[in-house]
């Protein structure tokens, strides 16, 4: 079976002109690999319909993917998130949820702000997320597709509650790391052995006295890791090559 890949979708041209700083991306990967999970992949996008729609094509084409969106499903007219996601998901159309809407108007007087019950209008067959914040409910998709608020003190909890009860934990990530005193051309027949079970990077740095190479090798199967590794240690030793070991 193909792995899940996860995804997150920050959206907001604040973050992308600095007037907010993200605080999503740190979150999402730690709650996955506390999981036995990681990121596949993370995107900020402004509030630009088009590029919103695209972009969560662009993740639903992957094979098991899981998005993780953040913001734009609020009830002004520069919150697109809702109507993105029936463009790309669904049939186009909004539809009034109204379990949403029986919610919105129990804590918001919608005669005076009848444009709160905007936050009502969702793709068809969306589910509701509790928002333990303010009442105000997100929604997702086909068990898959999560669209929640910017706001971190509303979305995050939603996060915690998905993990915990829509998708199984993984086996622990167990990961081995060294520097070496070379660079990465003196390793590359090593790295030409790792396996598809594999994860591993490679990162050069450069100093005054030469090159580092930082080398990560990790799996689900703590063996497969380790004899990953140990390539890399016994390369390095047969060439009289120094190294330290680390810890991430």
């Amino acid at each position: 079976m193909t792995p899940t890949k996860f995804f997150a979708l920050i959206i907001g041209t604040e973050i992308l002109n600095r007037r907010r700083a993200d605080k999503h991306f740190n979150f999402v990967s730690q709650a996955l690999l506390e999981r036995g999970h990681k990121l596949s992949g993370s995107l900020i996008v402004e509030d630009d319909p088009a590029l919103i729609v695209q972009t969560i094509k662009l993740i639903q084409s992957q094979a098991n993917s899981v998005l993780f969106s953040f913001g734009g499903i609020g009830s002004t007219p520069d919150d697109h998130t809702r109507q993105c996601a029936a463009t790309a998901l669904r049939d186009d159309k909004l539809i009034m949820h109204l379990e949403a809407k029986d919610i919105i108007s129990s804590r918001i007087d919608t005669s005076k702000k009848p444009h709160a019950l905007g936050m009502a209008m969702l793709p068809s067959g969306s589910k509701l997320l509790e928002n333990r914040a303010n009442g105000m409910p997100a929604f997702y998709l086909d068990d898959r597709y999560f669209f929640m608020p910017g706001f971190p003190e509303m979305s995050h909890p939603m996060i915690e509650h998905i993990l915990t009860n829509l998708f199984e934990e993984n086996a622990p990530i167990y990961r081995y790391t060294l520097i070496a005193h070379c660079g990465e051309g003196q390793l590359i027949e090593v790295m030409k052995k790792m396996t598809d079970d594999i994860e591993f990077s490679s990162l050069p740095s450069m100093y005054n006295d030469g090159f580092r190479t930082t080398i990560s090798v990790a799996s689900h199967d703590r063996d497969s890791a380790k004899k990953a590794f140990e390539l890399y240690i016994d390369e390095l030793e047969t060439k009289d090559i120094n190294y330290t070991l680390t810890e991430e």
